[in-house]
């Protein structure tokens, strides 16, 4: 559905230009880990895609779950070193807005779906 498309892509290049956010000994005093906060927010916003679109079937809804999955498997494997790091305002920041590009991009592909 949409880690297939080109606009994955961009965005996955969009996170690895960005990777020094993440390579950065800030010291943070927040509880919450990388993973902990990719995972709420991509959370957060794929609800809200499927709270705004009522009529996705139960297989289409399934299927983005699996797709989050993918998208969650792909960030663990290029943050590998820093999942487990401390999460530092800059780095979820940028973590939200990531999360916000993907949700668009499942938007953009499901109102493409055939109605």
């Amino acid at each position: 559905m949409v880690t297939d498309t080109d606009g994955y892509v961009h965005i996955i290049e969009y996170l690895t230009e960005h990777l020094s956010l993440f390579e950065s000994a800030e010291q943070s005093s927040s509880s919450d880990t990388v993973m902990a906060v990719i995972e709420q927010e991509l959370s957060e916003q794929i609800i809200l895609v499927c709270s705004q679109n009522e009529a996705l079937t139960f297989n289409q809804r399934n299927m983005i779950i699996r797709e989050v999955d993918s998208i969650v498997y792909d960030l663990e494997e290029i943050l590998s070193g820093v999942v487990n790091n401390p999460v530092s305002t800059q780095q979820k920041t940028f973590i939200v807005e990531f999360a916000t590009l993907i949700k668009n991009l499942f938007d953009t592909e499901i109102h493409n779906l055939p109605h």
